[in-house]
Order: C-alpha cells, then sequence, then structure tokens
C-alpha cells in the first residue's frame, strides 16, 4: 500500500495548533496500517512527547487522532506502548477458533434421526445415539453417541441443521360406589396402568375415532388402542387386549371419573382378573398425570388432531399393534424419577439423564423381574422383539405405516378397507 505524508511544514507545537485550526496546509493519505505506526513513532520522537507537558501532550494526541484516524483510545493505548516501550509496533494476532467436532454429515445424521422420531427431547435424543452406536453398532452415531445434551441443542439452532429439516374431550364425571378414591401406590412393582381416553374429535355429525391409552406407571410400558365408541359393545374387548398386551401381570387400573370405565362391566372385567380398580380423587389433578402427560407427547404428536371416523379403528388397531405400541415400549427412550431427599426432609423427584431408557430395558433391570412376567411369556422372546431391528429401522417402519394409513384415511372418497 502506497502512503503519502508531507507534514514537514509541522516542525512545532504551534504549527500543530494552526494544523487543528484549519490554517495550516498539510497533504496527507496514510491507507497502510504498519505505516501508520511508524509515523506515529517518528511524530512522538519529532515532538519530544516525553518531555511535554500535560496540555501540550493532549495537543499531540488530537493531532495523531486527527491524522491517523485512529480513536482516541486507541491513539492512547499507542503512546502508552511508546511510552514503555521506546517504539510502537503493530502486533497483529491471528485468531485461532475453536476446532469443529461434529462435521455437516452429523448434523444431517442429527435433523434425520429427529425427523425419524418426531424431535424429541435432546436427552432423549443423545440416547437414542448412544444405542445406535452402542447396540446397533452404527459407525454413524460415533461422535454423536458423545455430544453433550446442550450442544445438541445448539446443533439443532446451526443453519446445516435448518435446512436439513388439539383438544381434548372432558369425560363425563359420574357419582357411582365403584372403585375407590385414592392414587395407587405400585410400590416399585410393575403392572399398575393408568389408563385414560383421548377423544379424535366429531366432524359434521360424525363421530370421531377413541383412543384408549394406557401406561404402567413403574416401567412406562404403554399400550394404545382405538374404538369406534365409547360403550361396552367395543369398550371390552379392547380394554381385555390391552391386559393381554402387556408382558407382566395386571395388578392395579386406575383412571378417572369417567363412565366409560367406572362402570359395573368393567369393574366386572377387572375383578374376574383380581385387578384392583381406582379412581381419581377431586381436586388431586396429577392422580392420573401420568397418563394425561403422555396423550400430549405421544398420541397428539403421532395421531395429530384431525377428525378421523370411528369406522377406521380396526386399521388403527393393527398400525397400534404391529408397529406403534412395539415402538414405544422397545425402541423410544424415556426419563424416569429418581426420589431425592432435600436438606428439609422433603422428598423431591428428579430425572438424571442417566435413568433414562426404553421402558422395556426399565422393567428388566427390576429386581426379580422374572417374577412379574405373564404366563407362556419369556425375557428371550421378548429380547428377539428388542433386538430384531434397531431404533431408527423400527420408527422408520411405523412412520411409513402411518403415512399409508393416513393416506387412506384423508384421501378423497376413500371407502374404508
Amino acid at each position: 500500500m502506497v502512503t503519502f505524508m508531507n507534514d514537514t511544514k509541522l516542525q512545532t507545537l504551534a504549527d500543530i495548533r494552526r494544523f487543528l485550526d484549519g490554517t495550516v496546509e498539510v497533504d496527507f493519505s496514510i491507507e497502510d496500517k504498519t505505516a501508520r505506526y511508524r509515523w506515529i513513532q517518528t511524530t512522538l520522537v519529532r515532538l519530544r512527547y516525553l518531555t511535554l507537558g500535560k496540555k501540550d501532550r493532549g495537543l499531540v494526541l488530537r493531532y495523531l487522532q486527527r491524522v491517523s484516524g485512529y480513536s482516541r483510545a486507541q491513539i492512547k493505548r499507542l503512546v502508552q506502548q511508546y511510552v514503555k516501550r521506546g517504539k510502537v509496533e503493530r502486533r497483529q494476532r491471528t485468531v485461532v477458533g475453536f476446532e469443529s467436532v461434529y462435521t455437516t454429515a452429523d448434523i444431517v445424521l442429527l435433523a434425520e434421526t429427529d425427523t425419524l422420531h418426531g424431535q424429541l427431547s435432546g436427552a432423549a435424543t443423545k440416547k437414542l445415539c448412544e444405542r445406535m452406536y452402542q447396540i446397533y453398532g452404527d459407525t454413524r452415531y460415533e461422535r454423536l453417541a458423545g455430544i453433550s445434551v446442550s450442544h445438541l441443542y445448539n446443533l439443532r439452532r446451526s443453519k446445516g441443521y435448518q435446512r436439513q429439516r388439539r383438544h381434548f374431550d372432558k369425560t363425563r364425571p359420574i357419582r357411582v360406589q365403584i372403585g375407590e378414591r385414592r392414587r395407587p401406590d405400585p410400590h416399585g412393582q410393575p403392572g399398575f396402568l393408568r389408563v385414560d381416553t383421548v377423544h379424535q374429535g366429531d366432524l359434521d355429525g360424525i363421530k370421531g375415532v377413541y383412543h384408549i391409552n394406557a401406561v404402567d406407571e413403574v416401567t412406562q410400558f404403554q399400550c394404545v388402542f382405538s374404538v369406534e365408541r365409547i360403550s361396552e359393545r367395543f369398550l371390552i374387548p379392547v380394554l381385555e387386549e390391552i391386559l393381554a398386551t402387556f408382558p407382566f401381570v395386571i395388578q392395579g387400573f386406575h383412571a378417572d371419573n369417567g363412565s366409560e370405565y367406572i362402570n359395573r362391566r368393567v369393574a366386572a372385567l377387572l375383578e374376574k382378573l383380581r385387578i384392583e380398580l381406582t379412581k381419581s380423587r377431586p381436586r388431586h389433578s396429577n392422580d392420573n398425570a401420568l397418563a394425561e402427560s403422555k396423550n400430549g407427547s405421544v398420541i397428539r404428536k403421532h395421531l395429530g388432531y384431525d377428525h378421523i371416523p370411528g369406522q377406521w379403528a380396526p386399521q388403527l388397531n393393527r398400525f397400534h399393534r404391529e408397529h406403534f405400541n412395539p415402538y414405544l415400549n422397545f425402541h423410544r427412550p424415556c426419563f424416569f424419577p429418581v426420589p431425592q431427599t432435600d436438606k428439609k426432609g422433603k422428598v423431591v423427584k428428579r430425572y438424571p439423564y442417566e435413568a433414562m431408557t426404553t421402558p422395556y430395558e426399565k422393567f428388566k433391570s427390576l429386581p426379580e423381574a422374572s417374577h412379574y412376567l405373564q404366563p407362556g411369556i419369556t425375557f428371550a422372546a421378548l429380547d428377539a422383539m428388542a433386538f430384531a431391528i434397531s431404533d431408527n429401522e423400527a420408527v422408520k417402519q411405523m412412520n411409513q405405516a402411518k403415512r399409508r394409513l393416513f393416506k387412506a384415511i384423508f384421501a378423497p372418497g376413500q371407502q374404508v378397507a
């Protein structure tokens, strides 16, 4: 860069003062940064800056600022360097950024995983990456298996990631002397179900399908089935299938106060199987909180809010049996509470990442888990189901089946198959 500077007329402080007042003509143009530093040092030496008083030093600083184009703070820093070292040097630093650990391929793989599983929480997604690498041997997940939950959210906010990628009907309360009003306490044993109903809405007088959502309190083993109507004709066979679907013996059945569950036919069915029936207490909204939370995070997330006519219940149940329920229980990680006692003696539930696992693995980890198995069911058979395919393959098959089902349901003029 060429530097032009002609300040030979400025030899005294009086000349500099007239220059700053605009009465002395000086031609200057310093574009090169190194040349500016050299000129500042030459000027400080020529004007004998170190021997000047406070007022005259301020005049020199104004002159340097005017000619160099630097801010007053920068000029003062350079002058301090001259005072301490006797020279003004350019100290250029090349800032080395953080080394990128996760590649573009990792971000694309994370986006693909989130798309498959419906973007679970960061911790659940991290667990899926760990399982894909450690259990199923997918080497593409090697780096993502060690990612922190917080940095996983950073990748989700990245531009590369961004480029890749409704109403509950209230159940009808009824006052009947069936079931005990209390919150069940499973004492760490599986087989205590929380049950709730999700309605898919009515449209033009046509009733929508009802989803029966049953969740085990200890293992979060979940079973979803659908019925055309909330009546004994449709509900009792589905409840029998739900109770038989769980791999462990059912000991308790808890629901809210809706008449679909609190009735004599359901009570007789449960009594025949020696299953305890309990119902939620008034002004205790958390009594059935587990099932309510699964309604939103699982059923609404995958089945949505659009109206589905009741006659599609058999096709939905085929989807639940073959794809949805196996995916939820063998391939979808869940948080599990760990009770802790604080300094005041209050028991608080924490949800550590280390305790996250699938419902089936949680069931296997229970002490003497084999004692709770239903007759004719073995862990060998369950293991064969759990590890036949990877988590990603399971969700791919589930999503494909769901798309085919929804295409059939919502296709114009499509008839029930």
